[in-house]
């Protein structure tokens, strides 16, 4: 449900982007450490994250297995022991929060304001992020890609999470994305949206009252 339409920021609900505002991006040696994992060459990081890159869609949309992603990424199937050590690294680097953010949605949920989120991840990582304190603490209801089995900026994940907001207007709603392409996707289905740089006071902004 959502809050009454007097609320003080003009919101009465947020839906946020997981990876680039609530998760912070994975640091160089966290990416070195998963290609060492992968035993890929040292000398080529870039190769190795253009491999790991162009297979994510599909594996984000729910239509790879850990093992079909992998072996399209290395171009060939690792072994059981293989893979669960490939899971474990690339999970390691997707689950480190911005402290920064976390506070402002702490102020933002003890206000009132209903808080989901939606992201673009894959099965194993939505798992785990699940049972993170933040999200059980937070998140009104969460949303992931591999679930829905559609990545943003496809139109119906926003509809997934915007209909779960109980909201008869969607401008009443924010949407909050690193991505400056998924924020324009939200706003042609009418919502407000921000576009987060990593300013914290835009975050404030959109989603705290003014004090006075």
């Amino acid at each position: 449900m959502t809050r009454a339409s007097a609320s003080p920021t003009g919101v009465d609900a947020a839906i946020l982007d997981y990876n680039g505002v609530l998760g912070l991006q994975p640091r160089l040696d966290q990416w070195q450490h998963l290609a060492r994992t992968a035993n890929w060459p040292e000398h080529d990081l870039s190769g190795f994250k253009d491999a790991v890159w162009s297979a994510r869609p599909a594996y984000d949309a729910g239509q790879l297995s850990d093992m079909a992603y992998w072996a399209k990424v290395l171009g060939a199937h690792p072994g059981p022991r293989l893979l669960r050590q490939l899971r474990t690294a690339d999970t390691d680097m997707w689950t480190t929060t911005d402290d920064r953010v976390l506070a402002v949605l702490d102020r933002a949920h003890d206000n009132g304001l209903p808080l989901f989120l939606l992201s673009n991840a894959p099965l194993h990582l939505s798992d785990v992020l699940d049972a993170t304190d933040w999200c059980r603490r937070l998140m009104t209801r969460d949303f992931y890609s591999a679930r829905l089995q559609t990545n943003k900026p496809d139109p119906a994940s926003y509809r997934h999470a915007l209909t779960a907001t109980g909201a008869r207007d969607p401008r009443r709603v924010l949407f909050v994305d690193d991505r400056a392409d998924n924020c324009q996707a939200a706003q042609i289905l009418g919502l407000r949206t921000l576009h987060y740089t990593g300013r914290i006071a835009d975050l404030e902004a959109a989603l705290l009252p003014i004090p006075g």
